[in-house]
């Protein structure tokens, strides 16, 4: 199983990023979106199940941020729009097999089971 993000960047207050993330050897049930900023835990950004139609977002997201996948590909994405400051992080793909509805449980890392290598969003005011 491999999940490999790319995408981030360095851009101004307003702008916007498109990561994506290229999952792989696996049929996966449930992915989302994490980020890290510097001395801080890492946090829940969005999740969407595999078959998509269930997004759910932090609320300090909501309306700017958009998680889907491509069926083609296998490919995760997170459009980011309206990008402000605070969402410097570095964001984390992450997948699990299972498929539990309960947004909230997909909102704890802990219940993820893959990882992707994060890719770093910086935004300049």
């Amino acid at each position: 199983v491999q999940l490999q993000a790319s995408g981030g960047g360095l851009v101004q207050a307003g702008d916007s990023l498109r990561l994506s993330c290229v999952a792989s050897g696996r049929t996966f049930g449930r992915y989302g979106w994490f980020r890290q900023a510097p001395g801080k835990e890492r946090e829940f950004v969005a999740t969407n199940t595999w078959r998509g139609g269930s997004a759910y977002y932090t609320d300090s997201v909501k309306g700017r941020f958009t998680i889907f996948r491509d069926n083609t590909d296998n490919t995760l994405y997170l459009q980011m729009n309206s990008l402000k400051p605070e969402d410097t992080a570095v964001y984390h793909c992450a997948a699990s097999e299972r498929a539990y509805t309960r947004n909230y449980y997909w909102t704890l890392s802990s219940n993820y089971d893959y990882w992707g290598q994060g890719t770093q969003v910086t935004v300049s005011s």
